[in-house]
């Protein structure tokens, strides 16, 4: 009689520990949910358009990276959008095409390059001074 006893208390607490790991199981999968939606929601979507400027995130830098050196390199002209984020890159200066992440960019706000790529120099000169 002991033994049929605890044979159904044990079955009884096989079942409880079941339903505890089940109800873990569903809670860690709402909360998995939830953090996906606020991450998902944080993340910035880029969306540049062919012949914008944009600037190049140099992420070979973060070792050592210098007090004044900037990590964007750039302008580069957006040459081609693929899906999910693709994108086709060209230097003004040269031929080649870069195929970048959309994650490595951000707009470039200077001002517009001229397609003829010439440059104006301007020499500056100390003010004349009121002794001369």
């Amino acid at each position: 009689m002991g033994f049929e006893k605890a044979g159904a208390e044990r079955k009884l607490q096989l079942q409880e520990l079941e339903c505890l790991r089940l109800e873990a199981y569903e809670n860690s999968r709402l909360y998995k949910e939830k953090v996906r939606a606020i991450h998902d929601k944080n993340i910035k979507r880029r969306k540049f358009r062919p012949g914008d400027l944009v600037l190049l995130y140099n992420s070979r830098l973060r070792l050592m990276p210098g007090k004044l050196r900037s990590r964007w390199k750039g302008p580069n002209r957006v040459e081609k959008v693929e899906p999910y984020g693709v994108f086709h890159l060209r230097h003004p200066s040269s031929n080649k095409i870069l195929k970048v992440n959309g994650h490595r960019l951000k707009l470039y706000h200077g001002e517009k390059m001229k397609d003829n790529k010439e440059l104006e120099i301007f020499h500056l000169e100390d003010p004349s001074s009121a002794d001369d």
